[in-house]
């Protein structure tokens, strides 16, 4: 009997058992939660990402181009300096590290064998080159090869990649994706800079294409001709319709724009040299770009009773002042304080919902005219291109807000007044150049390298470190963690300070 009662217990446990583990996998599963996304918004993530950040931008590039200045210090230590601060030198390198490259590469491994969506694949590689002409522009040698695969690859130590091995592939892959984009295969309508557009998207990567092939003009002039050769070739952004914008909204603010309409509202100012410039030649664009509180002696006075647009009455801070010293170069211009200064308008061209361009039709048009100049190209004329670049930023104005727009009368007048002078051609076109991106700071900074032109004075500040700033330093967060490759690509390009010049850079 107790055998009966011993295996009969056996049988009920056994059965017990079973019945808990039935359906126990549907019980415990998350039928909600996701389990794989879509690359599309893997990429989307890293074209909004493209967008300047907002502190290394303010910090340095802007500054480093003597366009917008803070002469506060602290965390916002940097151009107006000449000094390293590497609390804002890191922007750009986590920005795209993180949010871009992680997100190209992780797409690229996943449409790898999809054919049906060719199209994304080159669309990813267009906006990945240009997060590492961004970051190599910006520092010099940085992990390029074996970038942004420590989950796909297990690569967490990325090896230094020499910045011309680097514009090496950058050329390689513009020319290769802008080719492969065909109209007739799958139309991502998903995309959020371009819609799916493919010939926008031709258009995008040629004109970067161009933009590679004019940095390295001086550095590998061989290749330069070539690259630019097929962008010309392939067609490139000429009308503002087609710029690479990436648009804000409420939900998305204006990177840029939330820092300048928040804490640090009334700590950055336009220079001297740039209000300066667009004042001697009666430049219509400073109406719109500039703002003066006059009269304000702090942050909350700058009200807008107070504002004026009046380009006569824009007043640049001048270079290399710190706080004590922009309070007295404001006493010797007769002003209530240096809150009196002119600002980039918050209210309009930096608002939270103001665009970004990554790449434009005037820019394009402004380097046609130098590759024309070089003999490059042997289509049109150096003064077309140099006016329709010209005619185009003034015309870009009123995508900020339509209260920046610019009358076609007035351009005209500009033009006339300052007309090209093929014997000044590339300091014309460089000058206009360096208007043309105002607020892109990545492109302004290397631009100006490259060129030469503006020609800007030295910062005059006594503890400057260098004169001219000629790169961002590595982030102490790499520094740390990847230090044996750091100090590999530090052996071999040069000090990690603002000094060393990259590659191109010659």
């Amino acid at each position: 009997m107790k055998s009966i009662f011993k295996y009969l217990l056996i049988v009920m446990v056994l059965g017990f058992s079973t019945s808990c583990d039935r359906n126990f996998d549907d019980l415990n599963t998350n039928k909600v939660n996701a389990t794989a996304i879509d690359p599309m918004f893997q990429v989307n993530q890293a074209i909004v990402s493209s967008a300047p950040s907002s502190f290394g931008i303010l910090v340095y590039e802007v500054g480093a181009v003597q366009q917008v200045i803070s002469p506060n210090s602290g965390v916002l230590t940097g151009a107006n300096f000449n000094q390293d601060n590497r609390a804002s030198t890191q922007s750009n390198w986590q920005q795209y590290y993180r949010n871009v490259i992680k997100n190209t590469k992780d797409a690229l491994a996943r449409l790898q064998n999809d054919p049906t969506r060719s199209n994304l694949v080159q669309m990813t590689r267009i906006i990945q080159a240009y997060a590492f002409m961004v970051l190599t522009d910006t520092y010099g040698s940085v992990p390029y090869s074996e970038a942004g695969v420590g989950f796909g690859q297990q690569i967490f130590f990325p090896k230094y990649d020499q910045q011309e091995f680097i514009y090496s592939e950058i050329i390689k892959e513009l020319d290769e994706a802008s080719a492969a984009l065909n109209a007739s295969g799958r139309r991502e309508n998903a995309d959020i800079l371009y819609g799916g557009d493919v010939e926008k998207w031709r258009k995008f990567g040629y004109s970067l294409l161009l933009r590679a092939g004019m940095r390295i003009s001086k550095a590998n002039p061989t290749l330069a001709q070539q690259a630019v050769t097929k962008a010309f070739a392939g067609g490139v952004i000429t009308l503002n319709i087609d710029n690479a914008t990436i648009r804000h909204d409420a939900n998305y603010a204006n990177p840029i724009g939330n820092t300048l309409n928040a804490t640090e509202a009334a700590n950055f100012y336009l220079t001297k040299p740039f209000v300066d410039f667009l004042k001697n030649s009666n430049d219509p664009r400073l109406s719109a770009i500039a703002v003066r509180y006059v009269g304000a002696t702090s942050g909350p006075t700058q009200t807008v009773e107070r504002q004026t647009f009046d380009p006569a009455l824009q007043i640049g801070m001048p270079m290399g002042n710190d706080n004590t010293g922009a309070v007295k170069a404001a006493a010797d211009l007769g002003l209530a304080s240096f809150y009196d200064f002119s600002q980039v308008d918050r209210r309009r061209m930096v608002k939270l919902t103001s665009p970004n361009f990554i790449v434009t039709a005037s820019q394009s048009l402004l380097l046609l005219a130098e590759a024309r100049q070089l003999g490059w190209i042997t289509t049109g004329t150096v003064e077309d291109y140099f006016n329709q670049g010209v005619r185009a930023h003034m015309l870009q104005m009123a995508s900020y807000d339509p209260a920046m727009s610019i009358p076609v009368s007035s351009i005209d007048a500009y033009l006339a007044a300052n007309p090209f002078n093929a014997a000044t051609a590339i300091r014309q076109i460089h000058e206009q150049y360096w208007i043309s991106s105002f607020m892109n700071g990545p492109e302004a900074f290397a631009n100006f390298r490259r060129t030469g032109f503006p020609t800007l004075d030295p910062n005059p500040f006594p503890g400057r470190e260098v004169l001219f700033i000629n790169r961002l330093t590595y982030p102490n967060s790499e520094i740390s963690v990847n230090s044996e490759n750091v100090q590999a690509a530090i052996s071999t390009q040069g000090p990690d300070d603002l000094g060393t010049k990259v590659w191109w850079n010659k």
